[in-house]
């Protein structure tokens, strides 16, 4: 099992969309690399505490690689967005690729590049190391799944079910 921490805007959406794929074995939602310990979803919202809204992805590097998991990232994030993504805005859902294996890095970066390719302004991505993480509360988890007409800024098209 690998685990990769993936930060596109709200966290409800990207684990809904990431959650589809054969080879995810699991994901959680959460804040990511922040300056708080034990933060509150209210003030990460309220842009107090660094973090940003992030989904834990642990998948088998078997089925699915890392590689292809990015690939799919990108198609449902603008990384050109400087934190903002949909109707969400603020620090907390900046975009952002934190991982915990060095060896990602070269895979993160490569991906990235041919991305970049698509556009015409600059990407405004983090990458970096993973600093911390703490998992959201309770009702967040697999929000979309508890309630289907729940907000999210991907569009609804991207999701088999």
């Amino acid at each position: 099992m690998k685990t990769i921490y993936l930060a596109g805007g709200c966290f409800w959406g990207i684990q809904k969309y990431i959650d589809q794929f054969e080879g995810i074995i699991e994901t959680t939602v959460g804040y990511a690399n922040g300056f708080t310990e034990y933060p509150k979803y209210e003030d990460v919202k309220a842009q107090k505490t660094g973090h940003s809204e992030t989904v834990k992805v642990d998948y088998n590097e078997q089925v699915i690689t890392l590689a292809e998991i990015l690939k799919h990232f990108y198609v449902v994030i603008d990384p050109t967005s400087l934190n903002k993504q949909g109707e969400d805005e603020g620090t907390s859902y900046r975009c952002g690729i934190y991982y915990t294996d060095e060896k990602d890095v070269l895979t993160i970066q490569e991906i990235t590049n041919l991305e970049q390719e698509k556009y015409n302004k600059p990407f405004v991505i983090e990458i970096e190391p993973l600093k911390n993480y703490y998992l959201a509360e309770d009702y967040h988890q697999k929000y979309l799944d508890k309630n289907p007409a729940g907000y999210c800024h991907i569009d609804a098209c991207y999701f088999k079910h």
